[in-house]
């Protein structure tokens, strides 16, 4: 770090990462763990990973959504995939719009 600019950049980047750490510590802790458990050990871990990923693939909120829920499509594909033969060209009151 030979100029001010770069000590500037190391100091934020730094300063970031501890904020994210503690911000998923704070986060376990209310979420019941305590200082036994290996998250509020060693709470560099957390750097870039959320306290609350448990890891489990077949977890609900953790795992693909095409694996563990029952509709195989995700939001964004349901809505590409939706029928495009119908109109949907509306107004802000919900009339369609008038051909001249």
């Amino acid at each position: 770090m030979s100029n001010p600019n770069e000590k500037i950049k190391n100091s934020k980047r730094r300063h970031k990462d501890e904020t994210a750490i503690n911000r998923q510590v704070k986060i376990a802790k209310s979420h019941g763990f305590n200082s036994k458990d290996k998250v509020v050990k060693e709470p560099h871990r957390l750097a870039k990973h959320h306290a609350m990923d448990c890891g489990n693939p077949d977890c609900y909120l953790c795992g693909n959504p095409r694996k563990t829920h029952k509709d195989k499509l995700t939001k964004q594909e349901q809505s590409f995939y939706q029928d495009l033969d119908s109109v949907r060209d509306k107004h802000s009151n919900g009339s369609p719009p008038v051909d001249d």
